[in-house]
């Protein structure tokens, strides 16, 4: 079985080889689940601004069906910390030490109600494997402890599951998994 960085690196090569720009229908289901599980008036969901090769996901910012819904961008701090704040699309993004954007830290921090988290792969049970820094097993580990009303989607495309995924006590397992296949 490949470790986890040999994982990382065979991932990150097939999502760059195979990688597709996903249009909007991609997110159906999602709407259809947000709009399901979620009927309140100030859904705060945490998304992740596209880079590497990862699904691009401001895409969803394009379904009509999601007025009530607050985007949140991550923001990383010291200590593998990271707390996500209000974002607009318009609102002018900063380049972190990952070469990530991020929003300005200009309003209070708050907790996502539902997070779309990227992935490098993923296996049956629904864990992922991420670029291996922690930051998002840290947030969750802390947070699902105190608030159990955190969903978590992994996004990606279905040629990034992994049947041989080593996980972690720390590993933090996804609700859902959504790929071009669905949401599962």
């Amino acid at each position: 079985m490949q470790n986890k960085d040999q994982l990382r690196k065979k991932f990150l090569k097939i999502r760059k080889n195979n990688y597709f720009e996903v249009q909007s229908n991609f997110f159906y289901p999602l709407v259809k689940f947000l709009k399901k599980i979620h009927k309140v008036k100030n859904l705060y969901l945490s998304l992740y601004y596209p880079a590497n090769y990862e699904v691009n996901i401001l895409k969803l910012l394009e379904h009509s069906k999601l007025k009530n819904i607050k985007p949140l961008l991550p923001v990383v701090l010291k200590d593998k910390k990271m707390r996500f704040y209000k974002w607009n699309y318009k609102d002018v993004l900063l380049v972190n030490k990952f070469g990530i954007l991020e929003p300005r830290i200009n309003s209070p921090h708050n907790i996502p109600q539902v997070m779309l988290v990227p992935l490098l792969a993923y296996n049956k049970e629904k864990f992922r494997l991420g670029y291996g820094k922690g930051y998002y097993d840290i947030f969750l580990s802390k947070y699902l402890k105190k608030n159990k009303n955190i969903t978590t989607i992994g996004i990606g495309f279905s040629f990034q599951k992994c049947n041989n995924l080593p996980t972690l006590k720390h590993d933090i397992k996804m609700k859902y998994i959504l790929t071009e296949k669905g949401l599962n």
